[in-house]
């Protein structure tokens, strides 16, 4: 299914081209870059980001600053979050525009125009009044979740700040275009609960989440080894062809991947590449899927621009707010 809305972006005007079911070549490698001994290998790390941004668009990290531990206790608290009565996650119901709170089956993207299958809690420090479980009735989940948030940050900062010196940047420049100590940071952590569903009533044009890039700079996909389903549009000529090549979940390996926002500021050195969520195959355990996702988005004042002026400026807030509204189409009306 292809949808014939027009948007603002022609990233998204590209999206609604691509709604097909396309066919899989699990052939094609993600890079895999380890992380270990950054600061003495920092040169070498970032030559391999480089390269993989540059020509894939998605990578992923091991032996990376997470650890399995702090992994899987905010993987239990999400669980968590997720069991609750719906009835109560609607107390915290997602704010419109400003990635904070609980939504469910709420986002539509442009390549399907059908709702993703899915609930999400996202966390944006600035917008979360109101948006929390009370303590009495999931202890902690605040604290361990708003934890788990700065190291993801920390991880990102680390990541973004190799990309800034390819760029001909100041070292630092990412981490003050995504300063957390400003009520303009828009960097947000999402909980992701994919729906069970069940064999007779899988439906092929329903998705989990529709194709799609990311509007941010950075993500990081967070994911449950033997819950599958993630799929990346890689390599040479794979969007004219729709070929799919699987991203095979492993406990301690972050997948990543360049967005929409961090390619613009590169004049479109960096790639944002198309990635999106199937349904399970009827052979497929039908069961629920759990993964977590930390945006790199910068602040809401910091002006979007690369070096080479390939495009005009915009603020990110601007071109946030863009997207956002593409993606939430139902919560608009």
């Amino acid at each position: 299914m292809m949808n014939n809305t027009s948007y603002q972006l022609d990233e998204l005007n590209f999206e609604t081209q691509i709604g097909g079911l396309g066919t899989e070549n699990d052939d094609y490698q993600i890079p895999l870059i380890d992380m270990s001994d950054f600061e003495t290998r920092r040169s070498e790390i970032t030559e391999q980001l480089w390269a993989a941004a540059t020509q894939v668009g998605f990578f992923q990290l091991k032996n990376h600053d997470l650890s399995a531990d702090e992994i899987n206790q905010a993987f239990a608290e999400s669980e968590k979050y997720f069991a609750l009565d719906k009835s109560e996650k609607q107390k915290n119901q997602l704010k419109d525009g400003q990635n904070a709170g609980w939504e469910f089956m709420n986002q539509i993207r442009p390549s399907t125009g059908t709702k993703d299958q899915k609930e999400s809690f996202q966390i944006t420090l600035p917008n979360m009044q109101g948006c929390w479980p009370d303590e009495s009735v999931l202890p902690g989940f605040k604290a361990k979740t708003l934890e788990f948030e700065d190291k993801a940050w920390q991880l990102g900062m680390k990541v973004l700040s190799c990309f800034a010196d390819k760029l001909g940047f100041e070292r630092d420049f990412f981490n003050k275009a995504h300063d957390k100590t400003k009520q303009e940071y828009q960097s947000t952590l999402r909980l992701l609960h994919y729906l069970p569903m069940p064999k007779e009533a899988l439906d092929p044009s329903l998705w989990r989440a529709g194709a799609h890039t990311d509007f941010d700079c950075l993500t990081m996909v967070f994911q449950k080894a033997g819950q599958g389903g993630l799929q990346v549009c890689a390599g040479k000529d794979a969007k004219n062809s729709q070929s799919w090549t699987n991203v095979k979940p492993t406990d301690g390996v972050i997948t990543c991947n360049i967005g929409d926002m961090l390619m613009r500021w590169s004049d479109d050195k960096l790639k944002s590449t198309l990635h999106r969520v199937r349904m399970p195959k009827p052979e497929e355990s039908q069961g629920p899927r759990y993964s977590m996702a930390f945006f790199c988005q910068a602040n809401k004042n910091v002006i979007i621009q690369g070096p080479e002026k390939k495009y005009q400026p915009i603020s990110a807030a601007d071109y946030l707010k863009l997207r956002i509204n593409a993606n939430f189409a139902s919560t608009q009306k």
